[in-house]
């Protein structure tokens, strides 16, 4: 079973919350789940590299990261994720999707609307509890 070490950005801009919907999965469990964006450190990576990286690659966006939010260990049926998430600002809204089919800026109250992936749902939970911005 593998075992990923992955990144996910908590992107603020004016109170709201970037969070984006995946597409096609080949986990059904993943296809169409929203998530915070990211993704797997490459080696010789910091986790703060492949942050930068992965959101310019996803969303060809330039983030600032603040600081470690949370860390998540989730088992998945077909492998286990340590996910770090960060908070992150931006200074524009502005994003366009290169992965994903659909985002949403959305206030931190309602992010429990959204079908989230499981490995996400800590975070949210807890965003939803503590508001750190």
């Amino acid at each position: 079973m593998k075992n990923l070490q992955v990144v996910a950005a908590i992107i603020i801009y004016q109170g709201k919350i970037l969070c984006v919907q995946r597409g096609r999965h080949e986990f059904d469990y993943l296809s169409d789940k929203f998530e915070f964006p990211g993704g797997k450190v490459e080696s010789g990576e910091t986790g703060e590299e492949a942050l930068i990286r992965e959101i310019k690659e996803e969303l060809s966006m330039d983030i600032r990261i603040d600081s470690l939010f949370c860390t998540v260990e989730h088992q998945y049926p077909d492998f286990f994720i340590e996910l770090n998430c960060f908070i992150c600002r931006v200074s524009s809204y502005r994003h366009t999707l290169h992965v994903h089919q659909q985002s949403a800026w959305m206030d931190p109250g309602l992010l429990a609307e959204l079908d989230w992936a499981e490995a996400d749902l800590p975070a949210v939970y807890q965003l939803i509890v503590e508001k750190p911005f």
